[in-house]
């Protein structure tokens, strides 16, 4: 029986750069300028001073870079990067085998970090702090503590819910940044750089197309044009123009405004069964059959970002572009004329 042969489509090499698009250094890294520009002067500033990096956290919504940062950050001071997230750490030996394990200038970055057990946070002050790590050995009337001295590195925290940190968490990071959506244009120039690393065909006007969908977010725009690079490979010669982007988009129920099949619905719902609102977040959960954390974290940002509903403390309103997308008149406010 003959051995079966395989096409020779792709090599290890296509596939790893294909996996990941992430820059490598700050010249490649597009968008959030403000903070690009501190960090680069930080590492500079260190560099000249032959010191290592002071504590940073980077804030925002997931997608925009965070993680992308912590490794440029790595690569720009040439140490290693260490990556853990909050919810891995469940035990102080856990911290400590981490933390152990650094090496002077080593970065260690934790993301979610929000997300760590209080009593973990407490072993984590003196060791930004002081470099060094109080361990309690044993229980009871054998219990003792051992202190350990670590070698001076930096934390780099990433978290999507700045608000959940503890003040003296957040006290002790040297520098504290927020990461913002970013504009078509900014968007554009990363679609069409990733797009030259996946070897695609890609006009201005295609990019443009796929960043102004991309809900304000690189992983988003990224993904998308992954799909959009399958559907112009199947459906056309694998050239990616606006129309095939547009097509493409329509396929998986993204319209021109970036909004999907879920975020209609949210609309629709809060328009014809709530009158517009104001509704709160676990009713409209309810009427559209999707979790309310789900709603409050993944869909409600960009709806308010593009104006389409606002919070209220009475809960959440339709606003009046939300009525004219879904093909409504917008209701007359009091004392306006018919």
């Amino acid at each position: 029986m003959p051995e079966p042969s395989f096409p020779e489509s792709t090599s290890l090499e296509q596939s790893a750069d294909e996996a990941s698009l992430r820059p490598q250094e700050f010249e490649s890294f597009h968008g959030q300028t403000k903070t690009t520009e501190r960090l680069m002067l930080m590492v500079e500033a260190a560099r000249q001073r032959d010191d290592v990096l002071e504590h940073i956290l980077l804030s925002g919504p997931p997608g925009l870079g965070k993680t992308t940062l912590a490794n440029i950050l790595a690569q720009a001071v040439g140490s290693t990067l260490h990556t853990t997230s909050g919810p891995q750490i469940e035990k102080a030996g856990d911290l400590a085998g981490i933390l152990t394990n650094l090496q002077k200038g080593d970065l260690l970055f934790i993301d979610e970090i929000h997300r760590l057990h209080p009593a973990i946070e407490e072993y984590l002050y003196p060791a930004m702090e002081d470099y060094r790590l109080d361990i309690i050995i044993d229980s009871g009337p054998s219990a003792r503590s051992i202190q350990l001295n670590l070698p001076k590195f930096t934390l780099v925290g990433a978290t999507t819910r700045a608000g959940m940190l503890t003040s003296p968490l957040r006290s002790r990071f040297g520098l504290i940044n927020r990461l913002d959506y970013y504009p078509v244009d900014e968007l554009s120039v990363i679609i069409t750089r990733s797009a030259a690393l996946l070897q695609l065909d890609i006009t201005a006007d295609g990019a443009d197309a796929i960043a102004s969908r991309s809900r304000g977010t690189p992983r988003i725009a990224n993904n998308l044009l992954r799909w959009v690079r399958d559907f112009a490979q199947v459906k056309s010669d694998g050239h990616i123009n606006a129309s095939i982007a547009k097509a493409a988009l329509a396929m998986i129920e993204i319209d021109d405004d970036g909004l999907d099949e879920m975020d209609l619905r949210i609309l629709e719902s809060l328009i014809y069964k709530f009158q517009g609102g104001p509704v709160g977040v676990s009713s409209l959960a309810v009427a559209i059959g999707e979790d309310p954390s789900t709603v409050e974290e993944v869909h409600e940002p960009f709806l308010i970002m593009q104006g389409f509903i606002k919070r209220t403390p009475r809960g959440r309103v339709a606003m009046p572009i939300a009525y004219t997308k879904v093909g409504m008149t917008p209701p007359q406010k009091e004392g306006e004329s018919p």
